[in-house]
């Protein structure tokens, strides 16, 4: 009873940071894990399901596996979309203890400084470490093949989930460099699209403007429950961009072409001549950008999902017929 309350009052945080905007936020985040969870195996299902729930006390990754009246497939599913935000979850420092054990700022992106001469880019010498996004994936794919510990690789399958979403992020492997910041631009967190000099607590930028695209583009509305409108948004993404059509992409452990891929979308769709700053996006400009978003949702699902099938030996199940 303990650990079902406990559950229900994590259950509750979790839906109070809906709103919040981290990385790709909860929808992108959880639309990659149901992309992904469309390519696993049962027997993957099985086995990331159980490590996850072995997670340290500590984290409170465990309790987040509730009851659910709809099944148990159902519920393994919502927890397994849950898992991929869990690395932002900790960020909350209320819970000081686990703010300080699991939070890590520096592992949610992995920068290239560069500067745009003429549409293109120059890449430029790092002004600090950059992010260790492509460190971190790398270290905990070989954590989850290891003889490791059930509770360290529940940790490390939760940030490969989160991890995978995040450089598929343009602006999570990006630090532009301009006269007006001449360190980046921090993702373009310091690209603002609202007129100069308005109030902080009303400024939107860059990062924002792509972090939250899916929700901004195709909000929940009414009474659809999220795992309901994250369904929706998932396949019409995989109906857009089949599986089929982004194999020869997938390239399963290139951590690094994974990232310079997602890099290379900076130059070329996200700083785009029609951008300006102080000014929201074109109306063009947003059409290509919900395009880009939704093809890099749709490779981090297909390739998390294959990432997970083949850390755990499995390859998917051929449909009879096919």
């Amino acid at each position: 009873m303990h650990t079902f309350i406990r559950g229900v009052i994590l259950g509750t945080f979790v839906l109070m940071l809906a709103t919040a905007a981290f990385s790709w936020d909860d929808t992108g985040h959880k639309t990659t894990a149901y992309i992904a969870w469309q390519q696993m195996t049962p027997a993957t299902r099985d086995a990331v399901i159980k490590i996850l729930r072995s997670a340290p006390e500590d984290s409170d990754l465990s309790a987040y596996y509730m009851q659910s009246a709809e099944g148990e497939e159902i519920r393994k599913l919502e927890y397994f979309m849950l898992a991929a935000t869990w690395a932002d979850i900790v960020r909350d420092r209320t819970l000081e203890n686990r703010y300080k054990k699991y939070h890590k700022s520096n592992w949610h992106y992995d920068d290239t400084f560069w500067k745009q001469v003429g549409g293109a880019a120059e890449v430029l010498p790092k002004v600090d470490e950059g992010g260790l996004a492509v460190t971190k994936l790398a270290d905990f794919d070989k954590a989850a093949r290891s003889s490791a510990s059930d509770k360290d690789k529940a940790i490390a399958i939760a940030w490969i989930e989160h991890l995978t979403g995040d450089i598929h992020q343009p602006l999570h492997t990006s630090a532009r460099v301009t006269d007006r910041e001449p360190k980046g631009d921090q993702g373009g967190n310091l690209f603002l699209l609202t007129p100069e000099g308005t109030p902080r607590e009303k400024q939107q930028n860059l990062h924002w403007f792509w972090d939250s695209i899916i929700g901004r583009n195709t909000p929940l509305k009414g009474d659809t429950c999220e795992r309901d409108y994250i369904a929706s948004v998932a396949r019409r993404i995989m109906k857009k961009y089949p599986a089929s059509s982004l194999s020869s992409a997938i390239k399963l452990g290139a951590y690094e072409e994974w990232r310079k891929e997602s890099f290379a979308l900076n130059a070329t769709d996200v700083f785009s001549p029609d951008l300006v700053r102080f000014q929201m996006p074109s109306e063009k400009y947003k059409r290509n950008a919900f395009r880009v978003a939704e093809r890099q949702l749709a490779l981090a699902g297909y390739r998390l999902g294959g990432t997970l099938n083949q850390i755990f030996g499995a390859t998917p199940a051929v449909t009879p017929g096919s």
